[in-house]
């Protein structure tokens, strides 16, 4: 039986966190305006649309990356709630000293990613196949094709995160603040290296140790030590970060956009840098000094059933809000009309119209796929007697592990080729191996189907 939006807000528990509940979708929803606002659409020479970034066009808007770039926001909340649901599923683990706990924490927290998203996968691979196989060549095809799989880098970002909770967290709960130093620390050595010594590749372990001292924070904020001493913390963070951020950006090598940039020798987001992470610094104590008083507008019930029916849709969205952009763009095309130049004054003038149109066919696709995100039905369960199936659910630990890793490996691959050229072997660099869109097709979709697997066979969880 569905459940309606407002038979979820009526029921929340008055313990729950509504804050991180709007974080979440508001987070979400800023990266998808962001993404609308500053995609350059042109046409070439031969009709060819070409895709550009609003902030290389009109450089004097970077500034404002650092109010758009709120990805580490996202992964902040998403460690605090990791942290929860793995304390809660351990409390609750029958016996076995936590034998299987690890497959069903992967299956609980990423259901509702995985889901969607290899629906996501499916359609489009279905449709750039089909558009191959029959020979159409629009002149959106091939770039949209490449573009619209972009964001799955966030997604594969967040697998890493969850897949690592568990001994993070054991580390957090040991050592505390020391946990989120020595990750900081190192993604701080990691530039050292990278700009003062010039050692190759060395940039890449970025990608784990800045988004993972940020998913640290959330830790911290799951065991209070956030708001311990009212409003000194968040401001410490906030003050400390933005310092950093701007003393960085202003005598270091690293760029002022916090967002990457066509061309660009130094990006701050492909790898992370320490800029980065500073800029994650002040936005996590920025939006816990707003906590007061968002709890109190939130305590207000019209208030919390937006949020409510946001968050049921929020993934959903993301994944798709590219496809509706690029939809837009294609029936300009296609009716023949002319696309102005970017940051010109009719394109500004007509960026609202564009962002609402974007915005109609999101909801669109929205309702179409929204279903999918919702968590699948719990079977009843029943839990085992003390010792029984232990060897079983240990053996569903390195399955899920396996799992995981192929899901991640197969998202970023396929981020990065995109579902172009599906039958013409065209590759990406993953990590010094060339991937194609089938290869990362078919590592994601059994990565994902060996941790559902796992997840379910765990009894008693």
């Amino acid at each position: 039986m569905k459940t309606s939006a407002t038979d979820l807000a009526a029921a929340t528990p008055a313990h729950r966190d509504r804050y991180i509940d709007l974080l979440r979708a508001a987070s979400l929803g800023t990266v998808v305006l962001g993404h609308w606002l500053m995609a350059a659409v042109t046409t070439d020479g031969d009709g060819r649309a070409q895709v550009g970034n609003l902030l290389a066009v009109e450089p004097s808007l970077q500034p404002v990356t650092w109010l758009l770039q709120v990805m580490p926001v996202f992964f902040f909340v998403g460690g605090f709630s990791h942290a929860l649901s793995y304390r809660s599923l351990r409390r609750r683990a029958a016996d076995g000293g936590g034998a299987g706990l690890y497959p069903a924490f992967l299956r609980a927290r990423l259901q509702r990613l995985l889901r969607p998203t290899m629906v996501f996968i499916a359609v489009w691979a279905a449709g750039a196949l089909a558009v191959q196989l029959l020979g159409g060549d629009g002149p959106l095809t091939d770039v949209a094709a490449r573009l619209v799989a972009q964001p799955l880098w966030f997604i594969g970002i967040y697998l890493a995160m969850v897949a690592f909770t568990p001994p993070l967290l054991r580390l957090h709960e040991r050592w505390g603040w020391g946990a989120f130093g020595a990750l900081a620390g190192a993604a701080a050595a990691v530039d050292g290296l990278r700009f003062a010594f010039g050692v190759p590749y060395v940039e890449f372990l970025n990608f784990a140790f800045v988004w993972l001292a940020v998913h640290q924070l959330g830790f911290l904020r799951a065991d209070g030590r956030l708001s311990a001493a009212g409003l000194r913390v968040p401001a410490t963070l906030a003050s400390v970060g933005l310092a950093g951020a701007s003393a960085l950006v202003a005598f270091g090598p690293y760029p002022l956009s916090m967002v990457g940039m066509p061309g660009e020798k130094v990006s701050n987001m492909a790898p992370p840098t320490l800029a980065l992470l500073c800029h994650g610094l002040w936005l996590t104590g920025a939006v816990e000094m707003l906590r007061a008083p968002a709890a109190r507008l939130l305590a207000r019930p019209r208030v919390w059933r937006g949020v409510v029916v946001a968050n049921g849709v929020a993934m959903t969205a993301f994944l798709w809000h590219l496809t509706a952009m690029l939809g837009v763009y294609g029936l300009l095309l296609a009716l023949d009309l002319s696309l102005p130049g970017p940051a010109t004054p009719v394109w500004w003038a007509l960026a609202p119209v564009r962002i609402a149109a974007a915005a109609a066919l999101t909801a669109l696709l929205v309702a179409a796929f929204r279903r999918f995100e919702r968590p699948a039905a719990a079977r009843p369960r029943t839990v085992p007697a003390p010792g029984a199936g232990t060897a079983a659910r240990r053996a569903t630990g390195p399955a899920a592990a396996v799992g995981v890793t192929l899901c991640l490996f197969g998202v970023l691959g396929l981020s990065m080729v995109g579902f172009g050229g599906l039958l013409d072997g065209r590759t990406a660099l993953l990590i010094a191996v060339h991937i194609t869109a089938p290869a990362a097709v078919a590592m994601a979709v059994l990565g994902w189907v060996l941790v559902e697997t796992a997840g379910r066979r765990t009894p008693g969880a």
